[in-house]
């Protein structure tokens, strides 16, 4: 009664189309469930995210869960993540794509997960770092140790959000660093990240990290733009 009482009064909205939801519902409507735009790639073993960055980093594998339209529910999802606090989110996808990664051998490999950093005065100003929730669920589906304070973002830059693929590259190049690089040493590791538009800012942090001896990577995103 208590928890009926609270909904009628506290209902709870859809991350994505931000409609009510029913009781049963978590997260996400029945509706949106059904409609986000998958995108399979770990399961047909599409390289659509590969084909971004050939001939610029060598990585192992990539995936990403949806496919981002403008103007769509997945835009809707990251924005409700990003700008409106409902980490909650970062959770439930990496519940969803970690379960998904567990059944597949190649990600069964990994040792470690590390999220693409926040400067620090941008994890003030936000209060959290988007992927967080996201790359500790994913590392707890595939046993592996999830590691947030090797990876640095060592310069503040503008948001990257409207900038073109020469300027992100310019603008993100040679801003991260590493430290206690040992503990990557000979490891597998999956770099996580909310998004992969021009895939500037994984590549830049994808520049550093291979730096480290016997160092193997891969990349695994919430979205990758159409």
């Amino acid at each position: 009664m208590l928890r009926d009482l609270a909904y009628l009064f506290f209902p709870t909205y859809c991350a994505a189309c931000d409609s009510p939801l029913y009781k049963n519902e978590r997260l996400l409507c029945t509706t949106c469930r059904h409609e986000l735009p998958l995108s399979n790639f770990h399961n047909v073993n599409a390289k659509k995210i590969e084909k971004v960055f050939y001939g610029r980093i060598k990585i192992e594998n990539a995936t990403s869960l949806f496919v981002f339209q403008k103007d769509g529910l997945v835009q809707n999802l990251i924005h409700n993540l990003k700008y409106r606090g409902r980490q909650e989110i970062g959770e439930e996808v990496g519940k969803w794509l970690g379960e998904e990664l567990s059944q597949i051998s190649d990600y069964q490999l990994i040792d470690c997960v590390l999220p693409v950093p926040l400067h620090k005065k941008r994890l003030l100003e936000r209060g959290y770092n988007q992927v967080e929730r996201f790359g500790i669920e994913i590392a707890r589906k595939l046993n592996a140790n999830y590691i947030d304070y090797v990876l640095k973002k060592i310069s503040y830059n503008q948001k990257q959000s409207k900038r073109g693929r020469g300027t992100r590259w310019i603008n993100t190049f040679e801003t991260y660093g590493i430290q206690d690089e040992s503990l990557l040493e000979n490891k597998h590791i999956l770099l996580v990240d909310d998004i992969v538009t021009t895939g500037a800012t994984i590549e830049a942090c994808v520049q550093v990290l291979k730096t480290i001896p016997g160092i193997k990577i891969s990349i695994a995103t919430m979205a990758i733009t159409e």
